[in-house]
């Protein structure tokens, strides 16, 4: 039996972890959150404890580890700004890391991991499950075997009320801002499709939409990403919130299913020793930081092209 521990029971994500550990038949032995509206736990491990103070739940997984009951894998779903600090955790707990997206903000922090990492012996594994997704397996499968540059339009949105900027995730300073927040994923998964970027350029940045510009070794690649419902697409399906689009070479690739599934097949390949690790996340935390300090005109543009072309 795996031992699981989680960081952030509370989050948005946290219910796909916890499914996740019911997959590989682990067991969740321990969850902090400062918020206590954690009823999704009954579903999952209604026997877990449960701390909302942090220093309690570090006592217990201590107690463990010096019982000789070490928790396994310390699951981290906390805010992106506390990351850095809830993995170092895991590691000087005897235990190794599951960290949600982004890992870190900047690539500073992942030197920094990679140091405790090593002095340790413990590993850090990070969620990256677009690289898993049956549809970007092809994609890169075929570009592999393809000779011609491509040419990639990305559209992320993620339409969030206004909640969103009043919470942490509307800091750049803890969330990083729309590019690391909701755009982290789609980068890495950019560069693990068309190879290392070459250069780029940023087009628009504010507090609810970025685009630019990526040459990658295999592509060049327009993008934007928004959390602004009113860049939804018209004449979408009313009820949905979120509108994913990428075309290469003018042809749609569809990996808007099986999403909630990818937690659990990430969780596989980590329990299995074949996890995502540093070196693995480091472009794309190299790329968002680089984007967050970029000299760009800043203000609220009109409803990008991208998403326009797609109503036309």
């Amino acid at each position: 039996m795996t031992n699981f521990a989680l960081i952030g029971a509370a989050g948005y994500v946290a219910p796909r972890h916890m499914k996740a550990m019911r997959a590989v038949d682990g067991t969740l032995k321990a969850a902090v959150d400062p918020n206590d509206s954690v009823g999704i736990m009954d579903s999952h491990f209604p026997d877990a404890h449960f701390f909302t103070e942090f220093e309690r739940f570090d006592r217990y997984i201590d107690k463990q580890r010096r019982s000789g009951e070490c928790i396994d894998y310390v699951s981290v779903c906390s805010p992106n700004y506390l990351h850095d600090a809830h993995v170092r955790f895991a590691l000087r707990s005897d235990s190794d890391a599951i960290c949600e997206k982004p890992l870190v903000l900047n690539p500073w922090n992942v030197d920094g991991l990679a140091e405790i990492e090593a002095s340790t012996g413990r590993r850090i594994n990070t969620i990256l499950q677009l690289r898993l997704h049956p549809a970007i397996i092809a994609l890169k499968q075929k570009v592999q075997g393809s000779d011609r540059r491509h040419s990639v339009d990305l559209s992320y949105v993620a339409s969030r009320g206004r909640w969103y900027h009043q919470s942490w995730k509307g800091d750049d300073k803890k969330s990083g801002g729309v590019g690391t927040n909701i755009g982290v994923h789609f980068f890495d998964m950019l560069n693990f499709v068309f190879g290392t970027v070459t250069d780029s350029a940023l087009h628009l940045r504010n507090e609810r939409q970025m685009s630019g510009f990526l040459q990658c070794e295999k592509a060049d690649i327009r993008w934007f990403l928004s959390v602004d419902r009113n860049d939804l697409p018209a004449g979408i399906d009313s009820g949905r919130s979120t509108y994913r689009a990428v075309t290469v070479d003018g042809e749609n690739v569809e990996f808007s299913d099986g999403f909630t599934d990818l937690h659990t097949a990430s969780y596989e390949a980590i329990v299995a020793g074949d996890g995502f690790g540093l070196e693995d996340v480091r472009p794309s935390i190299e790329m968002v930081s680089a984007m967050r300090t970029a000299d760009v005109e800043l203000g609220r543009g009109e409803q990008h092209p991208m998403t326009r072309q797609a109503a036309e």
